[in-house]
């Protein structure tokens, strides 16, 4: 079995950058910094062969490259408690576009379609309950009007997921490329 999700990475500088923000909040459970990255779509536990199926999808997705910046700080909640905080997505119509066509394969590789909004966003940190919200919203207020970028996004990649211990371990295993945007 295969514990799968779709995603882009992050250029090193800016995982660097991201990382510097990861400290100085209480109850959070930080992501590290090589496993920062933006989730086109979540698969979950696969076969082999369904792997290998949406592999083959992916393969096919046409989509042109494009040029993406992080912008803001926030958090998601949850029957009024914060469970994640992230680094936000300045708008971009062609990361929309991506995420439809990864979809699109996803679903022909026979997963089932995704019911949740895209909602393109970086995660920074879990939050456990212990995080104080007076503190939370500080940090957020802080870092609200921090941007990085924009960078060049030429690929998408298939990565698989490793539970266990302390910390989650992403693993690349195919990279597909995107159409160069004309000079």
């Amino acid at each position: 079995m295969f514990r799968l999700f779709v995603g882009i990475a992050l250029p090193p500088e800016i995982r660097m950058r991201l990382s510097v923000l990861c400290a100085g909040l209480p109850g959070a459970k930080w992501i590290d910094a090589e496993s920062l990255h933006l989730t086109l779509r979540f698969i979950g536990e696969v076969h082999g062969d369904r792997a290998e199926d949406i592999d083959a999808a992916l393969e096919q997705v046409d989509a042109p490259a494009f040029d993406l910046a992080l912008n803001g700080i926030d958090c998601f909640q949850s029957s009024g408690k914060a469970h994640t905080l992230w680094a936000g997505i300045s708008k971009q119509p062609l990361l929309a576009h991506l995420r439809d066509k990864v979809e699109s394969a996803v679903v022909r590789a026979g997963c089932e379609p995704e019911r949740r909004k895209f909602k393109p966003h970086v995660t920074l940190a879990r939050l456990r309950g212990s995080t104080d919200g007076a503190r939370l919203g500080a940090f957020i207020q802080r870092y609200n009007h921090v941007t990085f970028g924009p960078f060049p996004v030429d690929s998408f990649t298939l990565f698989r997921s490793h539970l266990g211990g302390e910390k989650a371990h992403y693993e690349a295993l195919v990279d597909y490329p995107l159409e160069p945007v004309p000079a």
